[in-house]
């Protein structure tokens, strides 16, 4: 998945995820009803049988109430300097790749910047994503298709894109090697986190 992060830290998204809905008292069924997913579906993620797409994440994240960087168990630890060492990142897998943070979860500012590492055909999964404030993506290896509305943006090393959040968007990695993009959000309002996603109106 790409040499730096060979020493990074892994998130237990299983466990983590379990530990975050018993801690809101919400039983898994009643999480499953909430998230769209099948209780099965569900299970396997909890018991780490199976790797969650993205966008299962993100609407996993908003059934809880919680941003997306929950998942990364720094939710109680916001500083105003966050520096961070290449082997001191945190990562989370999803299904075919890899989040980084790169200190948002850490950050008392309204910003969120990630590494993106996908896969040859990866991508973030079935439903769009719409959030608040802005949305910037630079293209650092391989290929990346980003889907924004109604357009499709083909990305290649160099290539960067900044869009309002709020439009819908996805992505995926289109080539035959893996994809590296840095991710920065900023700008969300205040009390929202900009990877809670808001399903009501997707869900069919």
């Amino acid at each position: 998945m790409g040499e730096f992060q060979r020493e990074a830290i892994s998130v237990d998204v299983a466990t983590r995820l379990r530990d975050l809905r018993e801690a809101r008292g919400i039983s898994m069924r009643a999480l499953a009803a909430k998230s769209g997913l099948s209780a099965n579906a569900l299970s396997m993620i909890e018991r780490g049988k199976t790797s969650p797409s993205v966008s299962t994440l993100y609407k996993l994240a908003d059934a809880l109430g919680v941003a997306i960087t929950s998942f990364f168990g720094t939710e109680n630890s916001k500083a105003q300097v966050v520096y961070l060492k290449q082997d001191e990142r945190t990562r989370m897998s999803f299904t075919r790749g890899v989040f980084e943070a790169l200190g948002g979860e850490q950050f008392v500012g309204r910003v969120e910047p990630f590494m993106l590492t996908l896969e040859s055909g990866a991508s973030s999964g079935p439903h769009d994503i719409s959030h608040s404030g802005h949305e910037f993506v630079y293209c650092l290896r391989g290929q990346l298709d980003y889907y924004v509305e109604k357009d499709l943006l083909h990305m290649e090393p160099g290539d960067s894109l900044l869009f309002a959040s709020k439009l819908r968007h996805r992505w995926r990695n289109p080539g035959t090697n893996v994809a590296n993009a840095l991710i920065i959000i900023s700008g969300f309002a205040e009390g929202e986190h900009p990877h809670t996603m808001h399903w009501k109106k997707d869900r069919k």
